[in-house]
């Protein structure tokens, strides 16, 4: 079997169980476990090798956030996408973000809308084959997803959005599938325009871990009691990276209700860190630093 087959199969394979439970919707997971009262995220790395950009002032807090949809064409495959600003006017960082199997950006508009609030342009495809509600469902084309977020990214960039864009402060995000495609673009299809990416309970499954390119921070947010991906198989692709990296370990985190569902604790714990690392990455904010992982002894190089 062809190494690409054989990525795809094992890809398959593993994230069978979420096309039937839901890798990323508004449905409940296959398996719940609720964390403990008293356990606290953990948070392990060492982001402070990786420079950070020259500081750009921070906008208020809470901005006003609007949203519109574009459709793009990338041989064939189309991909409709939403895309989330503050409405103030100025140039901000900007995140691109892949869903996960049966998602759409809109399962992930309470997470994306924070980011936009905080001061980034979040650009959210819906992919072709892996969306909900997709007419030709496909698990394997997940390995096709990195070339379609660098499109997206790029027409986002050359068109009326990309004034309003740093071009130069620009990163990845992802949830599930969506962060395997994350980890492909600093992987196989690697983009040398992020300098920084969020993986959210993913891996490296099929995508790879030859991370290339110039170094790039990576934040991975991973459940320990995640059934889908495990815990075990993000971490394993976390100490793979040979670049600046965090990983913070949410206690009987399972693989949805972090990102997805804004009455959790564990949701609210991510939105918060999630936004300190990109202003730490994409605004040079060094103060956010320390605030990453309050109750967390951190890396003395953090």
């Amino acid at each position: 079997m062809r190494p690409r087959k054989l990525a795809a199969a094992t890809l398959a394979a593993v994230l069978a169980g979420a096309v039937v439970s839901g890798c990323s919707t508004d449905q409940a997971p296959a398996r719940r476990v609720a964390a403990s009262p008293s356990a606290a995220p953990t948070m392990q790395g060492a982001l402070a090798a990786v420079q950070l950009p020259p500081p750009l002032a921070l906008p208020p807090t809470g901005l006003a956030v609007s949203s519109q949809q574009m459709t793009y064409t990338r041989e064939g495959r189309t991909l409709r996408t939403v895309v989330w600003s503050p409405d103030r006017a100025g140039r901000y960082p900007a995140v691109v973000f892949s869903h996960g199997l049966n998602g759409t950006p809109e399962s992930f508009a309470p997470l994306l809308q924070t980011w936009a609030a905080a001061g980034f342009v979040v650009i959210a495809p819906a992919y072709p084959n892996t969306t909900k509600g997709a007419p030709s469902f496909d698990v394997y084309d997940v390995l096709n997803q990195p070339l379609d977020a660098k499109y997206v990214l790029g027409q986002v960039l050359a068109g009326p959005l990309g004034k309003r864009i740093d071009s130069t402060r620009l990163a990845a995000a992802g949830h599930s599938a969506g962060a395997i495609t994350t980890v492909g673009l600093f992987t196989a299809a690697r983009d040398p325009r992020l300098r920084a990416g969020v993986v959210l309970a993913g891996s490296g499954l099929g995508v790879g871990t030859d991370f290339q390119g110039t170094p790039a921070a990576l934040f991975f947010v991973h459940g320990d009691a995640d059934p889908l991906v495990t815990y075990e198989s993000g971490k394993a692709t976390y100490d793979l990276v040979p670049w600046a990296k965090a990983m913070l370990t949410i206690p009987g985190g399972n693989h949805n209700d972090p990102y997805l569902r804004p009455s959790s604790a564990s949701f609210q714990t991510v939105a918060k860190s999630t936004v300190q690392f990109l202003r730490l990455e994409l605004y040079g904010d060094a103060k956010a630093r320390s605030s990453l992982a309050p109750t967390t002894e951190l890396d003395s190089h953090l």
